[in-house]
């Protein structure tokens, strides 16, 4: 589901390779820094074009075209790219208005202001190439990046895609899942290592081996996404997301957690929101089943942790009853997540020795029908699960049943993520609280004498701006 809105961060410029063989390149400057532009160019195929007073001797070749000294805006027209790469700033912007005014990409070395397009760090494993930017904000970084890529990449990787390229026939043939899952088995086992080893005729039997294998069965993975921040995620849950062929997501799944699933993953939404249930659990199940039983590995995420307030048992259970094969992947569920970034511990020694988790969630006749004697108990800590909207409610039957007016009590909202809000209260005005702050977005309510530590042991600082 695109949604322009989300937190999702926005990239200064687009990952693009350019097709540029055979292709006039125009380059403004013949010094040094134009000699490792055209060494670049030159590799890509470009038919290279030079406007400079003085050449580079390198730069003095038959196949590079050199038009003078001076440059004249027509140069421009009919090129693919253009570089400029002259130490004198005034002519650079020249050049660059010039381009841009002919819709062509422009690169201005150490100038990306001026520039349209910039070059990476470049990873060359031909025809396996590997692009590190940091979007002109840190050049040393990209190089430093780099480095650690150059380190892990073996220097053969080239060889691996030659091998696959000469294999497309054989592959094309296999629908697409089927391809996907051949290829990962091939790569992810001993087929790659023959391959760059140099033993090519063994790594095309494997691959023949693989692709007469009968194919597997459909698999679901039920997978925590935790409560938002990423960086929560398990290993598990990272490496399942990555070889999905379909997710089905909820809403409290955080765009950057939803960044990291594979890119050509089938997503289907299938969020509950108030008042929103566009598809039911038992459509959710029924889909589950479906797209299983098609030989699809589905990956079913879920905010928080799929056992807690999460269906999980339900998906499970239907799944189990058609014979299909699951994973589950535990999450950390709101509950810990949140009261951690609010600096809010859920048992204390001295104010908690128990922590009960429960819905806040209201019933269709708008009733919480709660063992508020057992909620209303000193020396424990409770929390309300979707207790946003029902807020005043619990609130009135705590004190009814106990608890005095000013008992801590505390709403965190979008924990975890970089729009984390906590409001901190009493059971009497936390309500009252809430709805001054215009709290919208996904919350839970913590009540209990920990609340009061928050003032001490906050850390997490979302960056707001």
């Amino acid at each position: 589901m695109l949604d322009p809105a989300s937190d999702r961060s926005s990239w200064p410029y687009f990952p693009l390779f350019l097709k540029l063989a055979g292709e006039r390149v125009l380059v403004v400057g013949g010094g040094a820094v134009a000699l490792r532009k055209v060494r670049l160019l030159l590799r890509a195929g470009a038919r290279i074009e030079i406007v400079a007073r003085d050449l580079h001797p390198e730069l003095v070749i038959p196949t590079i075209r050199h038009w003078g000294a001076e440059f004249e805006s027509g140069q421009v027209q009919g090129c693919r790219l253009v570089v400029a790469a002259t130490d004198d700033r005034v002519l650079n912007a020249r050049v660059a208005e010039s381009a841009r005014a002919h819709s062509i990409p422009v690169n201005v070395v150490d100038d990306p202001a001026l520039s349209t397009c910039i070059t990476p760090s470049i990873v060359d494993r031909s025809p396996l190439l590997v692009a590190v930017t940091s979007s002109a904000s840190a050049p040393v970084l990209a190089r430093w990046v780099r480095k650690r890529i150059e380190a892990v990449l073996p220097a053969e990787s080239g060889r691996l895609a030659d091998f696959l390229r000469r294999m497309r026939g054989r592959l094309k043939k296999l629908p697409v899942v089927r391809r996907r899952r051949v290829l990962e088995a091939f790569l992810d086992g001993s087929g790659s290592e023959r391959v760059l080893s140099g033993n090519e005729a063994a790594a095309e039997k494997e691959l023949d081996r693989l692709l007469q294998e009968q194919p597997t069965r459909g698999e679901v993975y039920l997978v925590g996404a935790g409560p938002g921040d990423p960086d929560l995620l398990t290993f598990r849950a990272l490496r399942l997301m990555q070889q999905a062929d379909v997710v089905l997501y909820d809403r409290l799944v955080s765009a950057p957690i939803l960044e990291r699933v594979r890119r050509d993953a089938e997503r289907i939404f299938v969020g509950k929101g108030p008042k929103q249930h566009e598809f039911s659990q038992e459509e959710i199940n029924g889909l589950l089943v479906k797209l299983a039983k098609q030989g699809q590995r589905v990956l079913r995420l879920k905010g928080g942790d799929p056992f807690i307030f999460g269906r999980g048992g339900e998906e499970i259970e239907s799944l189990a009853a058609e014979g299909i094969a699951f994973q589950v992947v535990p999450g950390i569920t709101a509950a810990n997540g949140c009261a951690a970034y609010a600096g809010i511990p859920l048992t204390h020694r001295e104010y908690a020795q128990s922590v009960t988790f429960v819905t806040g969630h209201a019933k269709q006749d708008g009733q919480l029908d709660l063992d508020w004697p057992a909620l209303a108990r000193r020396g424990q800590t409770v929390v309300f699960y979707m207790g946003r909207l029902t807020l005043p409610a619990l609130s009135k039957n705590l004190r009814q049943h106990g608890l005095p007016d000013d008992w801590p009590a505390a709403l965190v909202e979008e924990g975890t993520s970089q729009r984390q809000r906590v409001i901190t209260g009493t059971l009497s005005d936390l309500p009252g609280r809430v709805e001054q702050a215009g709290v919208s977005g996904a919350s839970l309510v913590i009540v209990g004498e920990v609340v009061r530590l928050r003032e001490r042991l906050q850390w997490f600082s979302p960056n707001k701006s």
